[in-house]
């Protein structure tokens, strides 16, 4: 259910403060805010983030070594094949695509384990959680997509805090290109590519309603340019 998304101005001021406690640049005063005041806000339903979280889970593993016709299975199964991006398909299917670019993924499946609930927290000095994989459907046991559903019983985060948290990415992301710019050092195990995976998960799955707000954006169509 959607709800007024909190003061973008508030949120914006409490992102500053971490990116200045992690001795991070701060981006430019005129750097936009995502919403508006009294824009509406709301998550992705609890079976889609899921359903992603699932399908990048298979990619994650096709880079590691998953045979493909295992991971092209496992997703008929699941009734998910449809959930892939046509590059995703691709790489699963036919191993076309930079296998490097896919492993970094895994921030974006770590994201969206944090807004399932399955995973403690988004602390911006660390990579993902180690035992993260053993949350998700084990592949190589041969665990269904149904099952897995059962033994994790996800408890989605709320929308007001999944916003909160991709207005820091966006600093983030920007903060930490900058220091890589600029030959600054990092303040944790996160490099831009690592925040800009997380910020991915974020924008397509909070979804904001308002003047200056269009459909929600299909995972292949999220737009990290800004």
């Amino acid at each position: 259910m959607s709800t007024t998304a909190p003061d973008p101005q508030r949120v914006r001021e409490a992102s500053l403060e971490e990116l200045h406690r992690l001795r991070l640049p701060l981006p430019p005063p005129d750097f936009p805010l995502i919403w508006e005041p009294g824009d509406q806000v709301d998550l992705r339903p609890g079976p889609s983030i899921e359903a992603r979280a699932a399908c990048l889970n298979v990619v994650l593993a096709r880079a590691w070594g998953l045979p493909p016709e295992l991971g092209v299975q496992w997703l008929a199964e699941a009734r998910l094949v449809e959930w892939l991006t046509p590059e995703e398909w691709r790489f699963v299917a036919e191993a076309d695509g930079d296998e490097r670019a896919f492993a970094r993924h895994v921030e974006a499946l770590f994201t969206l384990a944090w807004l399932l609930g399955i995973a403690m927290d988004l602390d911006p000095l660390w990579g993902a959680a180690e035992g993260l994989m053993e949350r998700l459907p084990n592949l190589a046991q041969g665990e269904s997509f149904d099952t897995w559903r059962r033994r994790t019983l996800a408890a989605p985060r709320s929308a007001l805090e999944a916003a909160r948290q991709l207005d820091l990415y966006y600093c983030l992301d920007w903060a930490l290109r900058e220091c890589e710019r600029r030959g600054l050092p990092l303040p944790g195990q996160l490099d831009a590519s690592a925040a800009g995976q997380r910020r991915w998960a974020l924008e397509w799955a909070v979804v904001f309603a308002g003047p200056y707000h269009g459909a929600p954006p299909g995972w292949g169509q999220v737009d990290l340019s800004t």
